[in-house]
């Protein structure tokens, strides 16, 4: 099964050129963060709510992706959700490349470097198999679509492809202005996916007031 991590970056790859789609990067960042951190809830290693992220069991995971977060919440004060997106994404990068390898390892991703005379210009990963993001994508659209209680994996990676923006590159207007009241919906059925949308947008507000003064 693949982590939320993995899961976010697949729907993240533009199909055609198997390059990232145009989200903002403090956005994408602060959804790879959230994601590590509701892998970690999944394992019942960490648990929240609205005002503090506690651990519960700090024995690793033993994921790479996954353990170097645990490690330093263990390490730390017990401090709310927003602070611990904050912090993880500051490795965000690390986080996404690492995810990457893996995806390329297990055959589900190229790793293309794009040169022009000689120097290297872009990265690229298109797709080998994309079993594994169309049954993101389908399992996405199957609850956006009915009225049924989603399954908590399903209700993740709604909270998290909403927090990056991304239904808005993957949906068309039409059907976007349609499941917006049921992505609303979903998005109240976890407390991390409520966290870290929170948290995204207290954070992008402060960004903004400092860009105006």
């Amino acid at each position: 099964m693949l982590t939320f991590v993995e899961e976010i970056i697949l729907l993240l790859l533009r199909d055609d050129d198997g390059k990232f789609a145009p989200v903002s990067r403090l956005a994408m960042d602060r959804a790879i963060a959230g994601a590590v951190l509701m892998d970690l809830a999944m394992e019942n290693r960490i648990d929240t709510d609205l005002e503090s992220l506690v651990l519960i069991d700090a024995s690793p995971v033993g994921d790479e992706l996954l353990d170097p977060t645990l490690v330093t919440i263990e390490a730390g004060e017990t401090r709310d959700a927003r602070f611990w997106i904050e912090h993880t994404a500051q490795q965000a990068t690390e986080i996404r490349e690492a995810a990457l390898s893996r995806l390329v390892e297990r055959g589900i991703l190229e790793q293309h470097d794009d040169r022009f005379l000689w120097v290297f210009r872009s990265r690229r990963y298109p797709m080998v198999d994309g079993k594994a993001e169309r049954e993101v994508k389908l399992r996405i659209m199957g609850v956006l679509l009915s009225d049924e209680i989603p399954d908590p994996r399903d209700v993740v990676i709604i909270c998290l492809a909403d927090v990056c923006g991304l239904f808005r590159q993957i949906l068309s207007k039409r059907e976007l202005d349609q499941a917006s009241s049921r992505i609303e919906q979903v998005r109240k059925l976890d407390l991390i996916g409520q966290a870290v949308s929170q948290a995204i947008h207290d954070i992008e507000i402060s960004i903004a007031s400092a860009m105006i003064y």
